[in-house]
């Protein structure tokens, strides 16, 4: 398991409730106390991207522009996800870009995780629109090594049959799969959970990745507590729960 941190800035490091010496130290720290991989999501914006609705503007440190690669690369990430947040206006072509970038910048020294969950504000809110076995050939073999798609019941259209053909094309190319749930419904009804816990281990996802739309940027914490339950059992689930590096 993994963590990778939202609407953070590379530019002006801050993490609420954490207290550190020095900004540089944030990500130290963290990684400290939750004893995983930490990462950064860096929005790859497209400044000719269809809009679908109007944009937010983003300061420099939440982009993937080298600047905050290099800065990301400082504070320790172990890995960078190059994706789209509601209306930043991210294409895949911006992140096919992003990662060629990245690979200048980190040699196969940081993962990469690319893809899109959603519209991210750029039109073609379907399945289709989001990402197509060329996309995900494209990102594999320019260098990603987990390939973000939308969850399977999350956008339009995305079916177990087209998640899992999806999947497939991933695995071919040697990359990892990661299923996204970023439609606010990591907070919907615990059946709602389960059921799209185990579409997507059906569908052969190799990551779950469910979103912050709950509670204070979080999911709701019995939902992320169904979802690995249904994938993985009460015995999995709770040792997680109870581990500790710092015990």
């Amino acid at each position: 398991m993994a963590e990778a941190l939202n609407v953070f800035d590379v530019d002006q490091p801050n993490i609420q409730g954490l207290s550190v010496d020095n900004p540089k130290h944030y990500i130290t720290e963290l990684k400290k106390l939750v004893g995983r991989p930490i990462g950064i999501n860096l929005e790859s914006l497209d400044p000719d991207a269809d809009h679908a609705e109007t944009l937010d503007t983003l300061p420099k440190g939440r982009t993937a522009v080298s600047e905050s690669l290099d800065k990301a690369k400082e504070l320790g990430m172990d890995f960078v996800c190059f994706t789209g947040n509601p209306k930043t206006g991210v294409t895949n072509t911006a992140i096919l870009k992003s990662i060629r970038e990245e690979k200048n910048i980190f040699h196969d020294n940081i993962l990469i995780i690319a893809g899109k969950m959603y519209g991210a504000g750029v039109r073609n809110k379907s399945v289709d629109g989001i990402v197509s076995k060329n996309v995900v050939v494209e990102f594999a073999q320019a260098g990603a090594d987990i390939i973000l798609l939308p969850a399977v019941g999350s956008v339009p259209g995305s079916t177990l049959a087209k998640t899992e053909a999806l999947v497939l094309t991933v695995h071919e190319e040697g990359a990892l799969a990661l299923t996204a749930i970023g439609t606010s419904q990591e907070g919907a009804a615990r059946e709602t959970i389960q059921q799209l816990a185990l579409q997507n281990r059906m569908a052969g996802a190799d990551v779950h990745h469910i979103g912050d739309a709950g509670e204070h940027g979080i999911a709701v914490p019995e939902n992320i507590m169904d979802y690995s339950t249904a994938i993985r059992g009460k015995r999995h689930t709770y040792v997680r729960m109870a581990a500790s590096i710092n015990r």
